[in-house]
């Protein structure tokens, strides 16, 4: 989450706006179905990869869910409380004056007496709520989130939340004080280790064999980090200890730490000197071991470049390919980074990226939809955005465009054809011109020089200079100029 410093002390609980295709006006069925994204007219359906098998002996994902269910069940009851209390209103109460999220005290209060719960926990289920996406913070305002909404009928959504509560089970469960920072986030960053250790096992570890292992990937990291300078070096000074803690702060306190927190959010049991994965933490390492191996087998090599460049070079690989090379890309970067990263792309100037990175967010899926949705205002990415978040209500694939109105599709129909102006062949151009929503030319024509998408005129000279029927090509070339004159 990101600081700001809020409007007022209060943090309100406001609903997510869903849009709908009827209050946005005149969206009708037509025999010509424009095109539901760009470059629609260079890419065929999208097909699914079957996904990786997780190891013999690992629950349904269902039973996972209920498992997921279980460990956040207390975290889901406060947010769904939040929902029904906190919403805009005269007298409501929110959030400290700290700009953080976290709930004032009269707020908590008033939680724990009506669910009759300590403020202290009211306090850790909200902190819980908001690292699982049940519940998400904006400033001096709150929302439920995504998987709040999808709780009770979605396990992937349910998983998918648990999941983001075990990628910060160190937030959940701060570190004590008396542990220094540094020597806190390497047992962080050597923790990946110990449970792959663990999950290799599939069974109880003493606490002994995973201090040695711990000892070892803290050593290693330290080494990693270790810069020599060349030539003769002064000698040191000698200077007195400083107070507080040390760097090199006990190992056995901080596993003793990461363990418990970690038992915490459900991923193992920690008892009697031995610890052990429970099924659903066995799961959640799969997945990250599996992520790595996906980023590792990258088929084009566009990992470690930006959006934008990646985005570039998917555009001359086929549809299969390409959505692979998403998959490695994102695998590679958290699932926010990731997606700012691709929407910033798509506010470019060149349209064939804007519709790329829409098909690569239809990678990512359901963790996207707030950010989606945040960019609906947006005039460029509004169509394309509006498609994307019907495609994820479970709209009719052959049905989806029907959520926009003539106006934008016929900005898309721009754009689109803007994208295989700069990217594809003349015939293709011509080609896009069948899938336009008007039913003839001339309203077309109309309806383009009215939506005022900045390339309009040079998309129009394309199409002229394109198209073999020459009556048509002087009407186009006749729009062209009166659009780039102003006149009618």
């Amino acid at each position: 989450m990101t600081s700001r410093t809020p409007r007022d002390s209060r943090l309100r609980l406001v609903r997510a706006p869903r849009p709908r295709a009827e209050e946005r006006g005149e969206a009708r069925r037509d025999a010509t179905r424009p095109l539901s994204a760009a470059p629609g007219a260079m890419s065929n359906r999208r097909t699914r990869r079957p996904a990786p098998r997780p190891p013999e002996g690992t629950p349904a994902p269902a039973e996972l869910a209920r498992s997921a269910r279980a460990c956040l069940a207390d975290a889901a009851r406060v947010a769904r409380w939040a929902d029904a209390a906190l919403r805009p209103g005269p007298g409501r109460t929110g959030a400290a004056p700290d700009g953080k999220g976290t709930l004032s005290d009269a707020t908590a209060e008033r939680a724990a007496a009506e669910l009759g719960l300590t403020p202290g926990q009211v306090r850790a289920d909200w902190d819980t709520a908001r690292l699982a996406g049940l519940i998400e913070v904006h400033g001096d305002s709150a929302r439920p989130g995504w998987r709040l909404r999808a709780w009770d009928r979605d396990d992937t959504a349910v998983l998918r939340g648990w999941v983001a509560l075990f990628d910060a089970w160190s937030l959940a469960h701060p570190a004590p004080e008396d542990l220094a920072p540094a020597a806190v986030a390497e047992t962080v960053e050597a923790m990946p280790q110990v449970l792959s250790f663990l999950q290799l096992s599939a069974g109880p570890v003493p606490v002994p064999q995973l201090l040695d292992l711990l000892d070892q990937r803290v050593t290693e990291l330290r080494t990693e980090r270790c810069e020599i300078p060349y030539g003769p070096q002064p000698q040191p000074e000698t200077v007195a200890p400083a107070e507080g803690p040390r760097d090199d702060a006990p190992l056995p306190a901080l596993l003793d730490w990461a363990l418990h927190g970690l038992a915490a959010v459900g991923a193992l049991t920690y008892a009697d000197g031995q610890a052990t994965l429970t099924p659903l933490g066995s799961w959640a390492v799969w997945v990250k071991l599996e992520q790595i191996c996906v980023a590792a087998q990258s088929p084009a090599g566009h990992i470690e470049q930006s959006a934008e460049d990646m985005l570039r070079g998917c555009a001359r690989l086929r549809p299969n390919a390409a959505r692979a090379e998403y998959r490695a890309w994102l695998a590679a970067r958290t699932v926010g980074s990731a997606v700012t990263d691709l929407l910033t792309a798509a506010r470019g100037e060149d349209a064939l990226l804007r519709g790329l990175a829409f098909e690569a967010l239809r990678v990512v899926g359901a963790p996207a939809e707030a950010e989606v949705r945040a960019v609906v205002d947006e005039t460029p990415l509004r169509p394309y955005a509006l498609l994307w978040l019907a495609e994820q209500e479970g709209a009719d694939p052959e049905d989806v465009h029907l959520v926009l109105t003539r106006e934008e599709s016929t900005w898309l129909w721009v754009d689109t054809a803007a994208a295989v102006a700069d990217h594809g062949e003349a015939q293709l151009l011509v080609r896009h011109l069948e899938s336009a929503v008007q039913p003839t030319v001339p309203a077309l024509l109309d309806e383009v020089r009215r939506v005022g998408h900045p390339r309009t005129v040079q998309v129009l000279v394309a199409l002229a200079a394109a198209h073999p029927d020459p009556a048509l090509a002087k009407a186009v070339r006749r729009a062209a100029f009166q659009v780039h004159t102003g006149g009618e």
